[in-house]
């Protein structure tokens, strides 16, 4: 698994609802560690799904609706709709 390089964030991620039972067995407090170089363990289908928003992050920009710290995504599985919120870390 790709290591994020040096001097770039992780984002915490969790998973804050969800509709139904989730295929990949995620469920409601789960939290991961992400970045563009490293999915953490979340589901390859939702990492996917949410990729082009993490790396807007991951790069400094955001949606002009958004927070820039913070954004929250939803699995397309309908029967899921596992709701998962991104936070931006500062270092100390």
């Amino acid at each position: 698994m790709a290591q994020t390089p040096q001097g770039f964030e992780v984002f915490e991620a969790e998973v804050i609802s969800a509709k139904g039972p989730c295929s990949a067995g995620h469920q409601v407090g789960d939290k991961f560690n992400l970045s563009c170089w490293d999915p953490g363990g979340l589901c390859g289908f939702f990492y996917h799904d949410i990729f082009a928003s993490l790396s807007l992050m991951q790069f400094g920009g955001q949606y002009p609706w958004a927070d820039k710290d913070r954004l929250e995504v939803v699995c397309v599985d309908p029967g899921v709709r596992l709701k998962l919120e991104i936070r931006r870390v500062r270092a100390e």
